[in-house]
């Protein structure tokens, strides 16, 4: 039997487009096995957020041409499609296709096996027109992601991801649907929408309805336990899908709602579309409608020109709104992208710096949201075991939970009474 193997980097999108991929090599014939081991096949699917994601991305790409020389190598994702020639110079690189016209990849495949030699297949990006159908179907258990659009147009000065991912393109509802009827049929206990953009969907077609729209109606699937959103942009979130995660107990009460910085003349050097009081406004909504809600975010150190005010600024605010969890990113120069040529770089030490307070402040305000359920009983979706009969999953409102039990739980919904927070995971016993 063919083997093929995957490594993926980045973001959820990525991981969603690798399960779907893998998908359609099983269906031709093929056995997915560990990147480490000796594959007929390899694909890397790229990341190109940051420079760390481009190094990254060429050391897998030479780690596998070392473990198997006469291998296929395919490269995808977003550093393939910004960066399609200087990938395609690679030493051991057969195949590169960027983040669109992948439906045929396998052929694509079995086509350089009988002629071997360098294709690119990099298209405009600018040209896509239409959403990738690729379903994935999901891995495990327990949780499987459902990607329902691609692209984005707010063009941050610091983001490469528009001219990665192209223009917005939403995935047709009846589409989504059905894949969410198939995951519940296969044992899926959680269904998470993700998207480049998610919050824009169905604006490049009306017809399709908003995001609160889509979730209304996957809210209501026969046989759903749980249903959680990734990332949602703050302009995004509208009175009607507020609405919707109060009104439906199988919608999660989690918003993931990025940020970047909380100084208002960073978010404008940013390109952002909003200030601190109108993200203030916005979670303060979340709060009032959504019993239980957790907030988590996105915080950027060191963009250009950022002094110790502005870092400050950040600080307080971030304090002030008292996220459950944060996302902490150094600002990584991006060629093509505004922010890459503005004055007043920051030096990686200071960057280094100002990223350990962050995360030192996230860590203490994940802890203090924790805290509020010590002594009280959680629902926890049980993932996988972390030692003799501990296991490990998410309550609706995204805290990591560990439970001590002796029964078999993965997959299943468990009651877990919470004793004590540990590095911001609630610890507890299972009961039934």
């Amino acid at each position: 039997m063919k083997t093929v193997a995957f490594h993926t980097l980045g973001c959820k999108v990525n991981q969603y487009d690798s399960q779907a991929l893998a998908g359609m090599f099983i269906d031709r014939g093929y056995q997915v096995v560990p990147f480490e081991e000796l594959a007929d096949v390899y694909v890397v699917n790229t990341c190109t957020v940051t420079n760390v994601g481009d190094r990254k991305s060429r050391q897998m790409i030479r780690r596998a041409a070392r473990t198997n020389p006469e291998s296929i190598m395919v490269v995808t994702g977003c550093y393939a499609q910004v960066a399609g020639a200087e990938v395609s110079a690679i030493e051991g690189v057969d195949l590169v296709v960027g983040t669109t016209g992948r439906e045929s990849l396998v052929d694509a495949v079995e086509d350089l096996a009988g002629q071997r030699g360098l294709r690119n297949l990099v298209g405009n990006i600018e040209e896509a027109n239409h959403f990738e159908e690729i379903p994935a179907c999901g891995q495990g258990r327990t949780r499987a992601y459902i990607k329902v659009q691609e692209g984005c147009r707010d063009f941050c000065t610091y983001c490469i991801v528009p001219y990665a991912r192209g223009p917005l393109r939403s995935r047709p509802a009846d589409g989504v649907l059905e894949q969410a009827r198939r995951l519940i049929e296969s044992g899926f206990q959680e269904l998470i929408l993700t998207g480049t953009h998610l919050g824009a969907y169905g604006r490049d077609c009306p017809a399709e309805g908003t995001l609160a729209d889509l979730v209304a109606r996957l809210a209501v699937t026969p046989g759903l336990a749980r249903l959680r959103l990734s990332s949602v942009e703050p302009a995004d979130i509208e009175p009607d899908l507020i609405d919707v995660l109060a009104k439906h107990d199988t919608v999660c009460p989690h918003l993931h709602i990025p940020l970047q910085s909380g100084s208002d003349s960073v978010l404008e050097r940013m390109g952002r579309r909003y200030d601190t009081a109108d993200f203030a406004l916005l979670v303060d909504a979340v709060r009032r409608t959504v019993p239980d809600v957790s907030v988590t975010t996105d915080v950027m150190v060191g963009f250009p020109g950022e002094t110790a005010e502005e870092f400050d600024q950040s600080l307080r605010f971030v304090a002030e709104i008292g996220f459950a969890g944060l996302h902490v990113f150094k600002y990584s120069p991006r060629k093509g992208t505004p922010a890459a040529d503005y004055p007043d770089q920051i030096s990686g030490d200071e960057k280094e710096n100002r990223s350990r307070k962050m995360i030192a402040l996230g860590k203490k305000l994940k802890t203090e949201f924790a805290g509020r359920y010590v002594e009280k009983t959680v629902e926890v979706l049980a993932e996988e075991t972390v030692g003799e009969g501990l296991w490990t999953g998410y309550t609706p409102n995204y805290i990591r939970t560990v439970g001590s039990g002796q029964g078999e739980y993965e997959g299943k919904i468990i009651k877990v009474a919470v004793k004590r927070v540990e590095q911001g995971n609630l610890k507890g016993i299972i009961y039934d």
